[in-house]
């Protein structure tokens, strides 16, 4: 059967060809024209001041962050709903949010930049609503999520809206509360319930001069208290890194900020039921820390430097310390031993001799719980004369705050390692995870000093009334002094009775750390059944 052949007029065929091919055409580019509106929200002058304020904008930041090209963003055509105030004629595309996903060291994480160039970055009921989503989305893979905080706080023209929107923010940091490393990044104004979110978060990273936390701004206070202070004397990333507490973390600019959110990332694990990233070492596990025992001092009374002890044994003398500025009487921080994770708590002699007071004891605490949430080791380094003492601490609930570290390690189920370089008096030995209180293995220096009390304060208790009888008081006290001294300011009492696990030479202290961590690398601990505990808040 013969086919007749189709004739279609030259006109008639470009016809069909424009008809056939217009319609997505014209799709796509209304697409990228409006990506590329989205990508270019904020106003050129606005971006400008950003600059001009020492900032970046939303966009260059995760660009900074995240590993080159590893970026999928979402919801990038979102705007806001709402009317009235003006809104209903500005509606830019992202609402002032940006959030997705990528990668840091080729390792998975969720990521929202509050974007200042549109509305401030005030939070609305749809920017909340792509903060809920990339939150959702983090928890359920099982990935770190990253806040870059720069916003004005609730978008006063959505009313309470907003305000809804922030408990949907701060019900799934709980939720996700040491299920997935969370991390907060204050990179401008953070001020009213905003606060609050990086407060829930494991981390808060700030930069000087730029960045401002605070519940009342100074306006409010002056009005209410009479009170004059500056955002930066009330809020800034110095007050909350020394005085506070809330920044774990404080850097001079962003891009050291954002470098240094990588490297913390390098000690977490992805999420709590992994282990924390391994690092093949060069450094050598059996190596010897021959320079150690210049470190502490012959005499007793005398400080030292416990980090430099720390880095002393780590891997590659490499210690990324939490908290530095803030209760600088406790140490805390992540290190390697043999290519692993560690956390590493220590008294710091140089600093109130080492006591616990109210702050070291929070401060110690959340990291220690911290730490047991993500699988990380701990390793604390004792040289501890006892708490603080004082009406202040008292007053202030010495007490309580210390039961929080107490409580802390109790509760910790990884490894745990004690090692006892000096003093370790009273209750304070006993909270700095000793093996009474569970810790794993315990060892102890030589000059090591495991008792009730300093050999003075004992003395002047246990026979005060023998030295008052004497006819040379102040040569009988010294003798008996010198006596307990002898009797009790050392390890080997402790170590007769299993308190101590082995009393060893300094130098070999990485030797043993790195054998006893492999051994306890396999732990298998699981708490009575229940709810949760009742932690001393």
């Amino acid at each position: 059967m013969e086919t007749e052949d189709i004739k279609v007029e030259p006109e008639a065929a470009e016809s069909q060809a424009i008809a056939s091919s217009n319609p997505m055409d014209t799709r796509l580019e209304e697409l990228a024209t409006l990506r590329e509106q989205a990508l270019h929200a904020g106003a050129a002058s606005a971006v400008d001041r950003q600059h001009e304020r020492g900032k970046f904008t939303a966009r260059e930041r995760i660009e900074m962050l995240l590993d080159p090209d590893t970026f999928v963003e979402l919801d990038m055509l979102a705007r806001h709903r709402a009317h009235g105030f003006g809104l209903e004629n500005n509606r830019p595309l992202t609402d002032g949010v940006v959030t997705g996903w990528g990668s840091i060291d080729g390792r998975k994480v969720f990521v929202f930049a509050q974007d200042f160039t549109l509305f401030g970055g005030a939070l609305g009921e749809v920017f909340a609503e792509k903060i809920h989503k990339v939150m959702d989305l983090a928890e359920s893979v099982g990935a770190p999520i990253i806040g870059l905080n720069d916003g004005a706080g609730a978008r006063i023209q959505e009313g309470v809206v907003s305000l809804a929107e922030y408990g949907g923010i701060f019900l799934r940091n709980v939720k996700a509360s040491g299920v997935i490393p969370q991390i907060s990044v204050i990179l401008g104004p953070c001020a009213g319930g905003a606060v609050y979110s990086p407060a829930i978060t494991d981390f808060t990273f700030m930069v000087k001069e730029t960045s401002h936390m605070f519940i009342t701004g100074p306006d409010v206070v002056r009005a209410v208290t009479g009170e004059d202070v500056t955002q930066e004397e009330l809020g800034g990333a110095m007050t909350h890194a020394s005085k506070s507490g809330v920044a774990n973390f404080v850097f001079d600019d962003e891009t050291t900020c954002l470098e240094q959110v990588r490297y913390l990332l390098s000690f977490l694990p992805s999420n709590n039921l992994e282990n924390p990233p391994f690092f093949e070492p060069d450094d050598d596990p059996a190596r010897q820390c021959v320079d150690i025992l210049d470190l502490i001092p012959d005499a007793p009374n005398k400080p030292y430097d416990m980090k430099k002890v720390i880095a002393a044994i780590v891997d590659d003398s490499d210690f990324f310390e939490v908290n530095r500025l803030w209760a600088m009487n406790i140490v805390c921080g992540f290190a390697r031993v043999d290519g692993h994770v560690v956390g590493v708590v220590g008294n710091q002699p140089q600093v109130l001799a080492g006591c616990l007071d109210i702050d070291a004891s929070q401060k110690a605490a959340r990291f220690v719980r911290t730490c047991d949430a993500f699988n990380i080791p701990l390793v604390t380094f004792v040289d501890v004369p006892g708490f603080l003492p004082g009406s202040n601490q008292e007053y202030g609930g010495i007490i309580r705050h210390g039961a929080k570290l107490l409580y802390a390690y109790c509760e910790a189920t990884v490894p745990r390692v004690q090692i006892v370089t000096r003093k370790a008096y009273g209750g304070a030995y006993v909270v700095m995870n000793s093996k009474s209180i569970g810790a794993d293995l315990a060892f102890a220096w030589p000059s090591a000093e495991i008792a009730v009390m300093g050999a003075d304060g004992a003395v002047n208790i246990v026979f005060r009334k023998e030295i008052e009888g004497s006819d040379d008081p102040t040569s009988r006290r010294a003798e008996l002094i010198d006596e307990y001294t002898e009797r009790f300011a050392n390890p080997y009492i402790a170590a007769e009775r299993g308190y101590v696990d082995d009393v060893i030479d300094p130098r070999d202290t990485r030797r043993v750390l790195v054998e006893s961590l492999e051994m306890l690398r396999t732990k298998k601990e699981s708490l009575p059944q229940r709810k949760h505990g009742n932690v001393p808040l």
